[in-house]
């Protein structure tokens, strides 16, 4: 047993989503854990100038919902609890708050490994959460580019 009762899984749709996913999905059924799947929607531009408050379950919600639907139609969490959230605003602070109200003991979470001039204009969703968050987090990052890896002693 690894000793997780909540772990949060915050999915952003990307080619990893379904890797993330099953990674945090069997980290839950080691522990016997509670899942959360999140996935953190930003208000579209174009809605930007929405007066307050917007209506509840927007449709770029109900858009994420069914997207969240069809992922986890891919990876079977049988014989597994979890909950299924979608919230609107921005990911970096989403994620933080969220598994703060949820008191989650694990993040897991994929990063999209920009480096260089993209990763200083896009910012890090994942470095964020590093800093801020109260338990620990399991980033996944992509693969690199030609399919080779790493060793530690590289």
């Amino acid at each position: 047993m690894l000793g997780y009762s909540k772990i949060l899984c915050a999915i952003d749709f990307d080619e990893y989503a379904i890797a993330t996913l099953r990674v945090a999905a069997a980290l839950a059924k080691e522990s016997n854990a509670l899942l959360y799947i999140l996935h953190v929607t930003r208000i579209p531009s174009r809605d930007m100038d929405v007066p307050l408050p917007i209506e509840a379950n927007p449709i770029w919600e109900k858009v994420a919902r069914g997207r969240l639907e069809e992922l986890i139609e891919q990876c079977p969490l049988a014989d597994l609890g979890y909950e299924t959230r979608i919230v609107s605003g921005l990911p970096d602070l989403d994620i933080v708050r969220t598994a703060k109200e949820l008191a989650v003991d694990l993040i897991v979470m994929a990063t999209h490994g920009r480096s260089g001039l993209t990763h200083l204009l896009l910012s890090s969703v994942a470095e964020h959460v590093i800093r801020e968050a109260a338990c620990p987090i399991l980033i996944l990052r992509p693969p690199l580019k030609g399919g080779t890896t790493t060793s530690p002693t590289s």
